[in-house]
This record gives structure tokens, C-alpha cells and sequence, in this order.
């Protein structure tokens, strides 16, 4: 993206305020210059931020914002920050963070995105106030009212399409097994193919579907399961993020129905399960494979 003007020395500063929702105490030292050169600096926030899951909402102007996710006015150490006049639409659940490779590892298990969890919220809600900004509601239907999909143009380099077409020659690579997201999850049946084993046939993703499930849902969900609530208060939530090659949903796999139909005790949503939709879902996954 461009660079924004500089703003001119005759306007007011904008105040940054931090708002840290987490678990634990976030030691965080932020100091803040914004002139003519519009730099910001912070020291010692981003260790904290992502050892505690705090959540930052910077009250700055839009162009500031998209400065900063864009990657300028920015040191070396300063961390990305999602800027609202209100604080920001989508954070990222912890329920999606596992599936982020952390600095310094490599993918391993459910963990195949390797991006910074904070920049990439911060894209998202970037893309999000794009599309408002030009008239269009860019939350798409989800199979209940408190689920939402954000088609989101990939951004991640290197990310992978996770949906595979079955063929004679590929079945025999098909793996399953009982598994749980969680561990307190129910362990149910599912299969895939292992990404090693078919990484020739599989191409980058165009897309990613953003899932976003509502504030009062996650809140919902975490006390069934025993979870604390972390404070964040952001509208929507993100709880899963798939990358694939169309704009559009991509059926729900027939064990995650069933799954959610079990109850938000057993890691569900507690969602019914809908028959046209299950046969829709089994018609698409009998010919596709998960690459994980």
C-alpha cells in the first residue's frame, strides 16, 4: 500500500490507547511519537503480548492504521496494531491461534500457517473496513446466526489450498483417525491426506475463509468447556481460517456437523444438525479429502 500523507504539525496528535485483555499481566512499555515522520515506537510489547494473548486496540486515524499493518512507520520491534476509532471488529481466538506456526518453529501437527497471529487479525479487520468503506456488508452466512465467513484474497505466502480432489490414483494416501481438536473435545472419526504425501498435486490458496463466530457465542462456548474468559470484547471472533481456491463456503465436513450437534459441552456449538445440508456436505466431502 502507498504511503499515508505525514500529517502536519498543526494537527492535533492522536492519543493511542491500549486496551490488553489477557489472562495475566502484560508488562508492556509503549512509547509513542507521531510528527512528521509519523513513526511509532514500542519497546518491550510484542514478548508480552504474545505470551499473554493480549489484544491491542490503537485509537488512531485510518490512515495511520493502514500505515501500520502495511508495514510502515514501523521499527524492527514495533508490533502490529489494530486501529479503530471504537477498537477492533475481528480478534483472534485462541481456538485459531493453534493452527499458527509460532516464530521460530516449524509446521508441525495443526499448526501450518506461518504468519504473526497479530498482523494477520489486524489484515483482516483491515480488508473488513475496506469493504464496508465501499458499501458492501462483507459478512457472508454462516451455517448458524452467530457464524459468519470473511472471503478474504490470501495474503500468506507459501499457504496451501487444504481441499483435494479423491482420485484412483490418490485414495490409497487417505488417512483417518479418532481425533480432538481439544482436549476437551470428544475424540470423533475424521481422515485427510497428509500434506508430504500429496504436496505435487496441491496448489497455493486464493483465498481464505475467515470464520468469525459472535462475541456471545465464544463467551458461551468457553464456559461450557471450562474456560476462562480472557476479556476481549471484540464483535467477532476468529475461529477457524481455511485457505482454498473459491470465494465462497466450501461444505462443513459431515463429522463437524455431527460434532456440533452433540452440544457445547462436548465441544460442539449445539447447533441441530439439518439434513439437506448433511447430504449436501456428504456429496461434497465423498469426493474430497482434507490436507493437513
Amino acid at each position: 500500500r502507498p504511503a499515508s500523507p505525514a500529517p502536519s504539525m498543526r494537527q492535533p496528535r492522536p492519543r493511542l490507547r491500549l486496551g490488553c485483555a489477557a489472562a495475566g499481566p502484560v508488562a508492556a512499555a509503549v512509547s509513542v511519537g507521531l510528527g512528521l515522520c509519523g513513526r511509532l515506537l514500542c519497546t518491550s510489547w510484542r514478548g508480552a503480548a504474545q505470551r499473554s494473548g493480549a489484544f491491542v486496540a490503537a485509537q488512531l486515524p485510518a490512515a495511520h492504521w493502514k500505515s501500520l499493518v502495511a508495514g510502515q512507520h514501523r521499527t524492527s520491534r514495533a508490533p502490529s496494531l489494530v486501529a479503530m476509532a471504537s477498537g477492533p471488529a475481528v480478534a483472534m481466538e485462541a481456538f485459531a491461534a493453534r493452527n499458527f506456526v509460532e516464530k521460530g518453529q516449524k509446521p508441525s501437527g495443526k499448526a501450518f500457517i506461518e504468519f504473526d497471529t497479530v498482523e494477520f487479525a489486524a489484515r483482516v479487520n483491515v480488508f473488513y473496513e475496506e469493504r464496508l468503506a465501499a458499501g458492501e456488508d462483507p459478512l457472508k452466512p454462516g451455517y448458524a446466526p452467530f457464524c459468519k465467513h470473511l472471503f478474504v484474497p490470501n495474503f500468506v505466502p507459501g499457504l496451501q489450498d487444504t481441499v483435494l480432489l479423491i482420485t484412483d490414483a490418490n485414495a490409497a494416501l487417505l488417512k483417518s483417525e479418532y481425533a480432538a481438536r481439544t482436549e476437551k473435545e470428544l475424540p470423533v472419526l475424521g481422515r485427510w491426506f497428509p500434506k508430504d504425501a500429496v504436496r505435487e498435486h496441491i496448489v497455493e490458496a486464493r483465498f481464505l475463509d475467515v470464520i468469525l463466530y459472535s462475541r456471545e457465542q465464544i463467551i458461551e462456548e468457553n464456559k461450557a468447556m471450562g474456560e476462562p474468559d480472557d476479556g476481549v470484547r471484540a464483535p467477532w471472533g476468529i475461529v477457524s481460517v481455511k485457505p482454498q481456491s473459491v470465494d465462497t463456503e466450501i461444505p462443513m465436513e459431515p463429522i463437524t456437523m455431527m460434532r456440533n450437534a452433540l452440544g457445547v459441552e462436548l465441544g460442539g456449538s449445539g447447533v441441530p444438525m439439518v439434513r439437506e445440508e448433511y447430504t449436501k456436505s456428504v456429496e461434497f466431502w465423498n469426493k474430497h479429502g482434507r490436507v493437513q
